[in-house]
């Protein structure tokens, strides 16, 4: 049963299977991408609902853009569609809205939706919702090495003050805790070049249903089994340590 004391602060969500949950049911694939949207409806609710800080969805990767050209334009038209639509309901439910990745590359058109979005949301305290569009966590890695070596090379930084603690401030998540919970769906035991940096700790939890399927009870059943995980971040179990 799932503990209400000790939820995940973050949790970041591979959203996968969409297309395979449209042919299936012999459907277009931008259907499953409709479908989607309702799961991300119903778990921004549910985390609102427990308690979650932080909710990182893996909404479209840099790597999106090699799917056939319709689909691409489908997709971004069905972001605009959700950010005008979603609004009212993330300022009903306390949620602010946020992204990660190359927004700059993003269509005008989404990227001025986005930058509404931002500032109709700002001001609330709830969940913090954040979208990973043009996202990929190699290019990030590489793009805050060039702006720390830009800064060695300028002498405002020197290479000893090089550390974990600095590169994560030249992220894309550098306001962002580091996931506790990673959780992907659709079965497949891959990671994607999502937030590489940000879950060496994170406990993954693979689920096998698509995710136009994923409700408030998989959620549940995701942090349960993040509860009932001893984290030992390298070190051991209590159990190992007194034996």
């Amino acid at each position: 049963m799932m503990n209400s004391e000790t939820i995940p602060k973050h949790i970041a969500i591979i959203m996968d299977g969409n297309g395979r949950w449209a042919k299936e049911k012999k459907l277009p694939r931008i259907e499953g991408h409709r479908a989607g949207a309702e799961s991300v409806r119903a778990v921004v609710r549910a985390c609102g609902e427990l308690g979650v800080e932080y909710l990182t969805l893996y909404a479209f990767s840099s790597e999106n853009w090699s799917r056939p050209k319709a689909e691409v334009n489908a997709l971004m038209t069905l972001l605009k569609f959700f950010l005008k639509k979603e609004v009212e309901e993330l300022n009903k439910n306390n949620v602010q809205l946020l992204a990660i990745g190359a927004l700059e590359e993003l269509p005008e058109s989404v990227q001025k939706e986005l930058q509404i979005a931002f500032e109709k949301t700002a001001k609330n305290t709830g969940l913090k919702l954040i979208l990973a569009l043009n996202y990929g966590s190699r290019r990030e890695i590489v793009d805050s090495v060039r702006k720390i070596a830009t800064e060695v090379e300028g002498n405002r930084l020197s290479l000893s003050s090089i550390d974990e603690d600095l590169i994560s401030s030249y992220l894309y998540t550098a306001d962002y805790p580091d996931p506790e919970l990673l959780i992907r769906t659709s079965g497949e035991k891959r990671i994607s070049n999502f937030l590489l940096w940000q879950i060496s700790y994170a406990e993954i939890v693979v689920m096998d249903l698509y995710w136009p399927e994923f409700r408030k009870v998989h959620l549940q059943e995701a942090i349960t089994e993040f509860q009932n995980r001893q984290r030992r971040f390298g070190g051991v179990d209590a159990i190992s340590s007194s034996d």
